[in-house]
């Protein structure tokens, strides 16, 4: 009888062994589910891009990959904002204190006209949006697509409020035709 009443007690602890390595792994599961919520929630972004503004830089359907906590900006940098419920990408072009203006000439910022090398098309006023020049107040930015014929942007809008922005992208992957 004692190898029947060995066997069952060893029968018992092999499935209190299982359920206890069961158990933990669901824990851990838990746990890193939990802490990437919590880092894609507070710490980074992340969303689906879904229009042409910021061709070539940023092409409709890519993933864009954002820092939420340090929202301090220079010319160039690629920022994440929401306009009209929709999230957008835009170049910020200028920062606090700098003078916009859009002539017939093109694009100046304090006075010196603007040679951007990632930009092919002219940067042009349009009709209805804001009156130039502008200059940006503190805590400001002026940022516009790089595809400048077709983008909503700070000719459109204004200048946009940092606290307004949702972060700075930090790389940008590539998912079309997935």
């Amino acid at each position: 009888m004692d190898t029947a009443e060995e066997k069952v007690i060893s029968e018992e602890s092999v499935a209190g062994g299982i359920f206890r390595e069961i158990l933990y792994l669901l824990l851990k599961i838990v746990a890193i589910a939990t802490a990437i919520v919590v880092i894609f929630t507070f710490i980074f972004g992340v969303f689906r891009y879904a229009d042409n503004a910021m061709l070539p830089a940023v092409k409709d359907g890519d993933l864009v990959f954002y820092y939420r906590l340090r929202k301090s900006y220079v010319a160039s940098d690629l920022v994440v904002l929401n306009y009209q419920g929709k999230e957008q990408v835009r170049r910020v072009i200028a920062t606090a204190g700098d003078v916009v203006d859009i002539t017939e000439d093109g694009l100046t910022i304090n006075g010196a006209p603007q040679q951007e090398h990632q930009i092919y098309e002219k940067t042009q006023r349009y009709d209805t949006g804001v009156d130039f020049p502008i200059k940006l107040q503190e805590g400001q930015i002026f940022v516009l697509g790089d595809s400048r014929e077709n983008a909503s942007d700070s000719r459109v809008y204004g200048a946009v409020d940092v606290k307004d922005t949702k972060g700075k992208v930090m790389t940008i992957v590539r998912r079309r035709g997935f």
